[in-house]
């Protein structure tokens, strides 16, 4: 049987330093050269700085990667968050600070829906520390009921703007 490859959107994020990477940009860098390393990173997205939601406190360092891989998703999110522990993350608060986030919000199979995992990302359309890395690279990705990323990323930034 042969393996099927799948393109994953992969939102990084990291608002906490840590001791061999630096600061934040230094971990997402890092987190792109692991991703890159352990899959097979067919793009990566500018690095933004974001001002932090909810109680996260400290801004953020943001962007987006996208890799190949013939792994399911519930496969691909049980490495991430292998990856994110081995960078130091721990759970606790859900806003709360952290070395590393990784976060599956886009798959080229479509919708998929299973306990802890929702694809296309259930908050996707109303991030756009997430759409504008995501529409740097890959403008033309369809969502939801059909709608491109960069026209997800183009109607959120209206909507701030009149905010």
């Amino acid at each position: 049987m042969p393996t099927i490859n799948h393109l994953y959107a992969i939102a990084i994020g990291s608002n906490r330093p840590h001791g061999r990477h630096g600061r934040p940009t230094g971990v997402v860098e890092a987190a792109i050269a692991r991703l890159d390393r352990d899959f097979g990173l067919f793009d990566a997205s500018p690095i933004v700085l974001n001002a932090a939601h909810g109680g996260a406190g400290r801004d953020f360092a943001n962007a987006v990667a996208i890799v190949e891989s013939d792994l399911d998703p519930l496969e691909l999110l049980a490495q991430l968050k292998a990856v994110e522990g081995e960078f130091g993350r721990r759970r606790g608060r859900r806003w709360g600070a952290r070395v590393l986030d990784l976060d599956i919000v886009l798959w080229s199979g479509g919708k998929f829906r299973q306990r802890g995992l929702t694809i296309p990302h259930r908050a996707l359309a109303t991030r756009s520390f997430v759409l504008q890395p995501l529409a740097a690279i890959a403008p033309g990705w369809r969502v939801e009921g059909g709608l491109s990323v960069r026209h997800l990323a183009h109607r959120l930034a209206r909507r701030a703007r009149r905010g």
